[in-house]
């Protein structure tokens, strides 16, 4: 009887200890896992519609180098935002050139005291009969930090192909203006012979002039504008002028670079990663959503100068479970790290509409998207995450006031857009409340 209980005795022992050595692992393992942060944080207005509107959304915003306090945003189609006070109070303006206004808007603004905004040409009022819709992609410059605008240079005309979903970056050094953007043969086209590329074009004389715009990419999309279609070319330059620009084709994306101010490009595109689902998000109570990539370069002192980060967002883990991912290269796009989900949480849900950005100052990476990780159905928060370690940790914190619920029907936009200096981060995005839609920001410093 004694030995008989020893035995059990030690069994149970042993037992208790492999359970408890699992449960402490178990507990370890989700305690390791980042979690979404509140943290109280002014939501600003800056614009407000009637919801049924299809304009006021992707916002776009930039600030004044030389003064980051004052900050310029626009959205579609024409609109016109500035602010004084690192984005507290707004003022609006409508954007007007006789080659017209259609949108896709892109500021970013110099070290020289220049504000450049990109939108596509077309008169709204005429729509797709417009014979001006989309012949170009237009550049307006404004030196009073956006209180007025000269009346447009137009960029890459090619009648009659049509210039869409265009983007920009100014060199550091040089102040040159690096445009990228996609070229269809008939816009919204099932025609097979009808086919997209990416184009580029630059200006050396501050957005006076550009140069005649040339292919840059290797491989054509259809002219469907969908995941088939060569699209979501944002451009980055490096202080030694290198540029670097991503872009989505079906489920892929491809990058190219130049070493010589645009002039020469990889003459095959480089698979850098794939983006099961493609750049055409499915996103429940949203009609359209897209994924395209986000180039950005790191420019500051940091550690990590530099390197080049490609943002998306894709469905490999399920067309229910959208999430945010990250590569990055520290060679020159020689070689790319594999991809990270940037979105720290275990749901099934939807996190879209990403955007990145670096400060310059700091280093910092800033990411903004939608996320819908806390909520069930279609309500949707506002989340920035920031990495200070080049891309290796993130963390994630919860920037709208309170969650909207998306509607189909009402259109969002194709992008959000963030913008950071020396600690100040403004995200910017549209959103819903009742029978309104409107364009927000967060006063962000030092997150």
């Amino acid at each position: 009887m004694k030995a008989f209980s020893g035995k059990h005795l030690l069994i149970v022992l042993v037992v208790l200890v492999l359970i408890g050595c699992k449960t402490k692992q178990k507990v370890t393992d989700d305690s390791a896992t980042p979690v979404l942060k509140k943290i109280a944080v002014t939501n600003v207005v800056i614009d407000e519609v009637p919801n049924y509107m299809v304009g006021t959304s992707e916002p776009s915003i930039t600030c004044n180098p030389q003064n980051p306090q004052q900050l310029i945003a626009g959205s579609v189609y024409d609109n016109v935002y500035t602010s004084d006070d690192a984005g507290q109070t707004w003022s609006k303006s409508q954007l007007m050139s006789s080659l017209g206004v259609f949108g896709d808007p892109c500021l970013v603004a110099d070290n020289r005291g220049h504000t450049y905004y990109l939108h596509l040409a077309g008169h709204r009022v005429k729509g797709h009969n417009d014979p001006m819709f989309l012949n170009s992609i237009v550049l307006q410059r404004s030196d009073d930090n956006g209180k007025t605008w000269s009346d447009g240079t137009s960029i890459g005309a090619n009648n009659p192909k049509k210039q869409d979903k265009e983007w920009a970056v100014i060199d550091p050094d040089n102040g040159n203006i690096y445009v990228t953007w996609t070229e269809f043969d008939q816009y919204d086209s099932n025609n097979p012979s009808h086919k997209s590329r990416i184009r580029f074009a630059k200006s050396t004389d501050f957005g006076q002039t550009f140069s005649d715009a040339i292919t840059i990419s290797s491989n054509e999309g259809t002219a469907r504008d969908d995941w088939s279609s060569t699209e979501g070319a944002v451009p980055a330059v490096d202080k030694q002028g290198h540029i670097y620009v991503a872009w989505g084709l079906n489920e892929k994306i491809y990058f190219n670079k130049s070493i010589d101010g645009g002039k020469t490009w990889l003459e095959k595109d480089l698979f850098v990663a794939g983006q099961t689902g493609g750049w055409d998000m499915q996103v429940p109570g949203v009609s359209r959503c897209n994924g395209m990539p986000v180039t950005v370069v790191d420019n500051s002192e940091s550690p990590y100068q530099g390197t080049i980060y490609i943002n998306w967002t894709d469905a490999r883990h399920g067309k229910d479970n959208i999430d945010v991912f990250l590569i990055k290269s520290s060679d020159g796009g020689k070689t790319w790290s594999k991809p990270v989900r940037v979105n720290q949480d275990n749901t099934r849900t939807q996190q879209y509409l990403t955007w990145m950005t670096v400060d310059p100052v700091t280093g910092y990476l800033y990411f903004v998207y939608f996320d819908r990780s806390l909520h069930t159905g279609n309500q949707t928060e506002v989340v920035v995450t920031v990495s200070k370690d080049g891309g290796e940790t993130f963390q994630s914190y919860i920037v709208s006031e309170q969650p909207f619920v998306s509607r189909d029907g009402v259109f969002l936009g194709d992008y959000n857009n963030i913008i950071a200096y020396d600690g100040m981060v403004r995200p910017i995005w549209t959103s819903l409340n009742g029978d309104k839609k409107s364009i927000r920001t967060a006063l962000i410093d030092h997150l």
